[in-house]
């Protein structure tokens, strides 16, 4: 029992330190909300004889439903068009590739430099495409866009004059915006942790020099940055947290815009979401592996590296959230918490560091509106430790070198309440994990009673949101599995699961 206290104290520790970041973090964006440097005013279209060349690239892999508004939104950008060359960097296996080949056919055909790259294999998967693509890049800078964004027409006029200006800057990150944060509750709660992320830590991350992740899609590039880091690697799931992360530790500078916003479409399916969530999870702990201890021997101030070394780690609070959850209630069954001497309660505080800092968000980026975003933080709590379970299985497979098969979000071009993704060829299964989150739901409730019931009633609602987290999570998978569930059961008793119309006809 005493080895099993000390873990709960030492876990219990170590979350503290993710959750009073938060308060950090926070406190770094108030402190610093003007810019380092002043604003470069982008360039009038009238005088654009100076922009440089920028080579475009847009991964993509299976995305039929949003291809072509992809491709659509890219042709529009505002850019001389002797200076741009786009570049579709096609990875399908389905029939995206024929839609995608025959929309740049078009525009090709109208004067627009436009290539269809296809790979007939996905080596390197993300990585490898964005490589294979400069082998023939012409630009002088790269901007990179998913295929679920939709970035305005005046991006580039609003992000290239900043590298134009600082020749130290080797990356360029604008905030991602949203296309679709009203379609659900789900996708609602997504965008308030979506706004943390962008407005207050990699403001603070930026603003304060410390080390910052380019997030893969809405940036610019340096290409000269690209090849001086070692280029795009594909050892990791996070290819651009790796490379940001080189790049920074080879003493570029890099640049973060928060008033420039690149929308983007929000995972609607729960399941979409967690794979979303499994991969960052995955990619940033085996960044971890690789950089950590570069990081530590660098010449960076201790405060720099501390952060970096929080801002890799960052996704170890899922498999800590789940040993808490697991090791709780039997400490108190069999009264090891009596062991436990020092004040756990005031640790608790931790847990307001992020409320707190998606409301500051939230207040800075929609201060007449404010309150209607913020009404999806209890989801977001519940989102936040209901995946907990997938997560941890992402960084336990992270640690112990399991492969690193990269497996896309899917897009389904939702956006109003009425689109529809739950009959798309592209929707997810039902993940078997769902099952462990309730059961790890009912484990938890077990836990609240116990808790109850040994006279430790403030770690009652703490118990209870884990319990309620794990219970939503897993039961929102199951529930927008229902159909593929009924399905198989119908084939598992066909007779038994017949609909209830059925039975009645046969009986008459």
């Amino acid at each position: 029992m005493f080895v099993l206290t000390m873990i709960y104290i030492v876990v219990a520790l170590w979350l503290a330190v993710y959750a009073f970041n938060a308060y950090m973090l926070t406190f770094l964006y108030l402190k610093s909300k003007k810019p380092v440097k002043p604003e470069i005013p982008p360039y009038d279209l009238p005088t654009t004889d100076n922009l440089p060349t920028v080579t475009v690239q847009l991964p993509i892999f299976n995305e039929a439903l949003v291809v072509a508004r992809l491709i659509e939104a890219i042709v529009r950008l505002d850019y001389p068009a002797d200076r741009i060359q786009i570049q579709l960097l096609d990875d399908s296996t389905d029939h995206t590739a024929e839609i995608a080949r025959t929309c740049v056919a078009q525009y090709k055909q109208q004067g627009v430099n436009f290539d269809w790259i296809h790979r007939r294999n996905r080596v390197g998967f993300k990585a490898g495409a964005l490589e294979n693509g400069l082998q023939s890049a012409t630009g002088e800078f790269i901007a990179i866009f998913d295929a679920d964004f939709v970035p305005d027409p005046d991006f580039l006029l609003q992000t290239i004059p900043h590298l134009m200006a600082q020749p130290e800057v080797g990356f360029v990150q604008t905030r991602w915006g949203h296309l679709n944060r009203d379609y659900s509750s789900l996708t609602a709660a997504q965008a308030l942790a979506i706004d943390g992320h962008f407005n207050v830590e990699q403001t603070a991350r930026n603003r304060s020099g410390l080390l910052m992740n380019f997030n893969g899609t809405a940036g610019v590039w340096r290409r000269t940055c690209i090849d001086s880091a070692g280029g795009w690697q594909h050892d990791t799931l996070c290819e651009d947290f790796d490379l940001s992360y080189r790049a920074q530790l080879k003493e570029w500078q890099v640049l973060y815009l928060p008033d420039v916003v690149a929308p983007a479409e929000i995972p609607p399916q729960l399941a979409a979401f967690k794979r979303q969530q499994f991969r960052w999870a995955k990619g940033s702990i085996q960044c971890l592996k690789k950089l950590g201890r570069t990081v530590l021997s660098t010449r960076l101030p201790w405060f720099s590296k501390l952060q970096a070394i929080i801002h890799l780690s960052n996704y170890m609070v899922h498999p800590l959230m789940v040993i808490l959850t697991l090791i709780t209630p039997i400490l108190m069954l069999y009264g090891g918490t009596s062991d436990i001497r020092f004040p756990l309660i005031y640790l608790s505080l931790g847990s307001l560091g992020p409320p707190l800092m998606y409301l500051v968000t939230q207040i800075a980026l929609h201060r007449d509106r404010w309150g209607k975003h913020y009404r999806a933080m209890p989801l977001l709590a519940l989102l936040g430790g209901g995946v907990a379970l997938s997560n941890s299985k992402a960084v336990v497979e992270a640690f112990l070198g399991v492969g690193s098969m990269f497996r896309r979000t899917p897009k389904f071009n939702v956006a109003a309440s009425g689109d529809q993704w739950q009959k798309s060829s592209y929707r997810l299964p039902l993940s078997w994990l769902a099952f462990g989150e309730l059961g790890l739901c009912l484990y938890s409730l077990w836990g609240a009673w116990l808790a109850a019931n040994h006279g430790h009633i403030f770690a009652v609602p703490f118990i209870l949101l884990y319990a309620f987290s794990f219970g939503y999570v897993g039961g929102q998978g199951v529930w927008e599995a229902r159909h593929d569930l009924y399905a198989w059961l119908m084939q598992l008793y066909p007779k038994r699961s017949a609909p209830p119309s059925t039975r009645v006809r046969r009986s008459l």
